[in-house]
């Protein structure tokens, strides 16, 4: 396996594809994670990490140009929460070749609003009955699933079908599986050391998280976008990062009770 360092995004292949989109090469390398990419400074309308080892999509710095990302034949079984933030234009993900189990697994790719293509192609997710409707229905935008168009009769029909009561049921089920999917995976990195990072800060809570993305948005330089992201990505909260009210002028403690906004 090869890490991820800046040093191997500089010297991998960089080059103008078919779609005359500026595109990164870092097919093959077996990375196990994503990290780093940071050092890409944005440059990139499509990243190609396919026939690697990674086992979740998570960890993205702020990308704003990035519209395209392949990640065919890796070991992708989650989708991290929050991704939407860090990639807003993100219009085209190649799942093809991973092990996405359930449709609840999918869940995160719906906070992206301009997505219009999708392959889930030799997932297990992509046998799941209804799958196509639940596609069709969950995603507004999209245009391609699997290479096949989203006719309008195929959103129409989906739309007929969760109305039902078979399709209202399945739609609570997936909602509990993904809300249930997100506690687990929260409580396996508190339980594997995660909970507090290596300088005595806690794990975020979904109030923390948001108001890293609102800062995110005030960002006014790279640096700080990318140290914002690297925090939202890893769920936790250095020590240094206090809320506004939790200290008082002579530094004694608060309740800190009430909802409140970040220092930076």
């Amino acid at each position: 396996m090869v890490k991820l360092t800046p040093e191997l995004i500089n010297q991998s292949m960089q080059y103008i594809n078919p779609c005359r989109e500026r595109e990164l090469d870092l097919r093959g390398y077996k990375i196990p994670q994503i990290e780093n990419l940071g050092a890409t400074l944005d440059q990139f309308d499509t990243i190609d990490l396919s026939d690697n080892d990674l086992r979740k999509l998570d960890n993205l710095p702020h990308l704003p140009r990035l519209k395209c990302l392949l990640l065919n034949n890796n070991r992708i079984l989650r989708i991290s929460e929050g991704l939407e933030s860090v990639v807003p234009n993100l219009s085209s993900i190649i799942l093809t070749g991973n092990n996405l189990q359930e449709l609840s697994d999918l869940e995160p790719l719906t906070a992206f609003s301009k997505l219009e293509t999708i392959c889930l192609l030799i997932n297990p997710v992509s046998t799941k009955t209804h799958y196509r409707e639940y596609m069709a229905y969950k995603f507004p935008h999209l245009r391609l699933l699997d290479f096949r168009k989203i006719k309008q009769k195929d959103r129409q029909a989906a739309q007929e079908f969760f109305r039902t009561k078979q399709g209202k049921d399945m739609l609570r089920e997936v909602t509990k599986k993904s809300k249930l999917s997100a506690a687990a995976a929260l409580a396996a990195e508190a339980s594997s050391g995660k909970g507090r990072g290596s300088d005595g800060g806690r794990f975020a809570n979904p109030e923390d998280m948001q108001r890293i993305r609102e800062a995110i948005k005030r960002a006014s330089s790279l640096a700080e976008v990318e140290r914002l992201s690297q925090i939202l990505q890893s769920g936790q909260l250095p020590e240094k990062f206090q809320h506004e009210k939790d200290l008082g002028q002579n530094g004694s403690s608060h309740n800190g009770s009430e909802p409140v906004a970040m220092e930076y």
